[in-house]
């Protein structure tokens, strides 16, 4: 349940109509990097989140998303308002003036309407927050790129806020992804499993010996498995002690499990 305040995050108050201006900044409302695809994203992840404070935060940052639909439409409306059929054919804003007049219509500056293609939930914590990080950062390039073209004070300061709030936005996902890594079953193969399915899998992992934590598991096709390594990459003197194993065969005659585990190793991140 929400609860409505009547006024804006942030106060929009633009002087000059601009359609010109319009044409490009409604990329933030419908674009696919835009506030309205933010707030669908996180707040459909949020019910596939095994861990209740990672729920809060998808919920917090896709309320908030909520909020800056609003701020981009009011923009938008402001731009736009009591516009002359000069000023819209000048401006080269009629082509949207024939399919929407001077309605709020969530698309990106090609003209493109906006869609759920370009979000994804996966109902796996690791994919979905590392998602929500892209997301924030290309929302961001996407602010920076309508500072770098917008003069207007009145136009600027509100986008200024919009921007400085995905980067907030990265950093409680970054605090998220740091949950689900340390409630991992292996935290330094963090990928192992996902904690909404795999409740039954026996992970048999050493926290502080690499050359032990990836799999000898007789959960994966009642076999042992034993990986062999290559060097990780070719930046040695930024990863002189990484390994990185390379995928075993799988035995094709065993029967799969009912819990499966999947195991592709990586590097353990510091979040």
């Amino acid at each position: 349940m929400w609860i409505y305040q009547k006024s804006l995050e942030f106060p929009v108050k633009i002087k000059n109509p601009n359609p010109a201006i319009a044409k490009f900044i409604i990329s933030i409302l419908g674009g696919s990097d835009g506030e309205l695809s933010a707030s669908t994203r996180y707040l459909s992840q949020r019910f596939g989140m095994p861990y209740r404070e990672v729920t809060g935060i998808l919920t917090d940052v896709g309320t908030e998303e909520l909020a800056h639909v609003e701020i981009c439409s009011t923009i938008l409306y402001q731009l736009t308002r009591n516009l002359t059929p000069e000023q819209i054919k000048q401006s080269g804003f009629d082509t949207y003036f024939v399919d929407h007049t001077a309605g709020i219509y969530p698309q990106g500056a090609s003209g493109m309407p906006f869609s759920v293609g370009a979000l994804q939930s996966k109902g796996d914590i690791i994919t979905d927050l590392n998602e929500d990080l892209a997301a924030e950062q290309k929302a961001r390039t996407t602010y920076d790129n309508i500072l770098r073209l917008v003069d207007d004070p009145d136009v600027r300061e509100p986008i200024k806020f919009l921007r400085a709030r995905e980067i907030v936005h990265y950093q409680r996902f970054s605090e998220a992804l740091g949950i689900a890594v340390e409630r991992s079953q292996c935290k330094n193969n963090f990928y192992i499993t996902n904690p909404n399915f795999d409740k039954n899998c026996k992970i048999p992992c050493k926290q502080n010996s690499e050359a032990e934590c990836p799999i000898e598991s007789k959960s994966f096709c009642q076999q042992d498995v034993k990986p062999r390594f290559e060097p990780y990459g070719n930046n040695q003197s930024r990863n002189d002690n990484c390994k990185r194993p390379v995928q075993p065969r799988q035995n094709t005659d065993c029967e799969p499990q009912k819990q499966s585990c999947y195991y592709s190793y990586e590097i353990k991140r510091p979040f």
